[in-house]
């Protein structure tokens, strides 16, 4: 009897309830292909990540400029433009002109630190080919990221929060004052 019940509630089931099941296994079906793609992507960037690090060198350098432009308009040698995905060619990146030595080139910097680069300083940067991962001071420290504008509904948000302590302190004073 109990074998049978689950074709029986199929069959009980009007157009939507099917319609609602078929949607919920899609779902679950697209979320287990995003996990598996996510996992191998995840994997690949470890990889990428710790051959980088096993390439890096230690360089002083003189940061000319920075500016976060488009591949095509960053002066990166051609090879790196036909080996970049069509999409990725579009998309702003955070360039850094530099001055090695004799040489002056354009680099790419890691996102993380793009704010703390400073502008024309000399500085120690731990570098893989074209990519800088990590800068460091010579002579002095480096300034620290500017802080971040705050936006409209944060600051309305931490003005209605300072009156509502301010409203509680005062009916705070008044009742110990009854007391």
């Amino acid at each position: 009897m109990y074998y049978n019940t689950f074709p029986m509630l199929a069959m009980m089931m009007s157009g939507w309830g099917i319609g609602l099941l078929i949607a919920l296994v899609a779902v679950i079906a697209v979320l287990v292909v995003l996990y598996r793609f996510g996992t191998k992507l995840q994997k690949r960037q470890e990889d990428a990540q710790s051959q980088m690090q096993a390439n890096s060198q230690v360089v002083t350098m003189l940061v000319i400029d920075k500016k976060r432009l488009k591949l095509a308009e960053s002066g990166l040698p051609k090879i790196v433009m036909e080996q970049t995905p069509k999409l990725a060619r579009r998309s702003k990146l955070p360039i850094v002109k530099v001055k090695i030595g004799p040489k002056i080139m354009s680099m790419i910097c890691d996102e993380k630190i793009f704010d703390l680069v400073p502008v024309k300083k000399e500085v120690k940067a731990t570098i893989s080919g074209i990519y800088i991962m990590d800068v460091k001071g010579i002579r002095g420290g480096l300034d620290s990221a500017p802080a971040k504008k705050k936006g409209f509904f944060r600051r309305m948000s931490e003005k209605a929060q300072s009156k509502v302590n301010e409203l509680n302190a005062q009916e705070n004073n008044g009742k110990k004052k009854k007391k």
